[in-house]
């Protein structure tokens, strides 16, 4: 979606409602430094981080200088210039079922000041950004939510979850057969060059995964402020094949749990950045995090939920999964083009019954899968122009569903299945039959999984 962000109109409708509250809806100038360091400021006072140093406000002034960043302000107070609530958003790939990506607009930094709650800020924010999002042409609009409660009201709904997977180090006995590459440190500097290209192959084999972004990068290896205290206790380590080509890295520190007793248990090796191009590049970077000397535990933050991990090793039951969370939220927007996107697990034919309080997805869709897994969606207003088309269309017994638009956005990438739905009241089946064969359809071969936050 190449354009520019700035000629995204302001959304009247948020503009109207906020004003009716004496607020005032703002896109912030990505060339207003002082705006942005406004905006920043009160983005991190939502989330209740530190005030930003130097090293660290330059950075993300920096990041959101690139994304349309809403604030609204309200001029009755003492310092009228930082807002009392923000959102920011952008245009991004998400990789769907296929190693196939849909074009997403990802909404971020939702805050709204404790002051000036219950007001429909939050809902004008949101409203706002599902307007923005289809000017922008996405098919679907996608955050990260720390709250599990305040978004499916417009539409969106968990798609892929995540997990922290720890590991007792000491009962680790690797059973899987070595790979034939090596893993190496590198500076982190250093890793800079390949980590995106890295990246960038990592999230095309893994379903839900987003675009990663410069800034993200710099981040996480901690190049931004390589002087920093946190920057100084990072450690890289690479994984190259047999060929010397890089397929994969991870990003950890070694941190100490005052909880534990005063020995070799007190120390986590933690990580939440591991990419792999290949699954050989992620069995080595699994095998080299549980054979460091003088940790108790290994400790990864946002792994997916069906990890390889437990057939690598003897003792399975040396691995703890817990903090199981639905990362990844969705809200269908076009249903045409989000379906057709991805890739099914087999041939068929389906209909699709969407309600959508707010209208954007709702309607009937027909759609045919190949044999292939590809999938033609035709919203069934428009009738089919060959006559032979329209006969065979009618010959056969229509499999379908009616489901809401949040339901369309939780199997989408496969991560519950439309049954599991039906138990709960919020599919229905129009024709027996139809559960098993969009079950079949809609799994993915892979679990749909978010690494990051955004």
């Amino acid at each position: 979606m190449p354009f520019d962000l700035r000629d995204i109109p302001l959304d009247q409708k948020a503009e109207a409602a906020l004003a009716a509250r004496g607020l005032e809806y703002r896109v912030v100038d990505p060339d207003d430094r002082a705006g942005l360091e406004a905006w920043v400021a009160a983005d991190r006072r939502g989330f209740h981080e530190n005030r930003a140093d130097e090293a660290e406000l330059a950075r993300e002034v920096s990041v959101f200088a690139d994304r349309r960043v809403h604030a609204v302000h309200d001029p009755t107070l003492d310092a009228p210039e930082i807002p009392v609530a923000t959102v920011a958003s952008w245009p991004t790939g998400l990789s769907v079922p296929g190693g196939r990506s849909v074009d997403g607009w990802a909404v971020s930094s939702v805050t709204v000041a404790p002051t000036h709650r219950r007001r429909g800020v939050a809902r004008a924010l949101m409203e706002g950004e599902l307007q923005n999002a289809v000017a922008a042409g996405a098919a679907l609009a996608m955050l990260t939510a720390s709250e599990a409660t305040l978004y499916g009201r417009y539409g969106f709904a968990p798609a892929a979850r995540a997990a922290t997977v720890e590991v007792a180090r000491r009962r680790v006995e690797w059973i899987a057969p070595l790979e034939p590459g090596r893993v190496q440190f590198v500076a982190p500097e250093v890793m800079r060059t390949a980590a995106a290209s890295i990246a960038r192959r990592a999230v095309a084999r893994t379903p839900g995964e987003i675009d990663r972004w410069p800034g993200l990068i710099d981040r996480m290896l901690g190049t931004h402020a390589p002087d920093s205290e946190r920057s100084r206790s990072i450690r890289v380590a690479r994984y190259d094949d047999r060929h010397d080509q890089p397929q994969g890295f991870v990003v950890f520190r070694v941190k100490h749990d005052p909880g534990e007793a005063d020995n070799d248990d007190r120390s986590v090796l933690e990580f939440d950045f591991l990419a792999a191009a290949t699954d050989e590049a992620e069995r080595a970077l699994w095998r080299f995090l549980t054979e460091h000397d003088l940790i108790g535990r290994v400790r990864g933050r946002l792994r997916s939920v069906d990890e390889p991990l437990p057939w690598l090793i003897a003792d399975r039951r040396a691995i703890t999964v817990r903090d199981v969370v639905d990362h990844l939220w969705l809200r269908i927007l076009d249903p045409v083009a989000a379906l057709e996107a991805r890739r099914y697990s087999g041939s068929g034919s389906l209909v699709l019954d969407i309600d959508d309080p707010q209208g954007y997805a709702a309607g009937r869709f027909e759609i045919e899968f190949s044999a292939k897994g590809h999938a033609e969606v035709r919203r069934s207003e428009s009738a089919p122009t060959d006559a032979s088309a329209r006969a065979a269309r009618r010959s056969r017994p229509v499999q379908g569903l009616r489901l809401g638009v949040a339901e369309l956005g939780a199997i989408y990438l496969g991560d519950v299945a439309p049954s599991l739905l039906a138990r709960a009241g919020r599919v229905v089946e129009t024709t027996p039959g139809s559960l098993a064969l969009a079950d079949r359809l809609f799994a993915s071969p892979r679990a749909p999984h978010l690494s990051i936050w955004f």
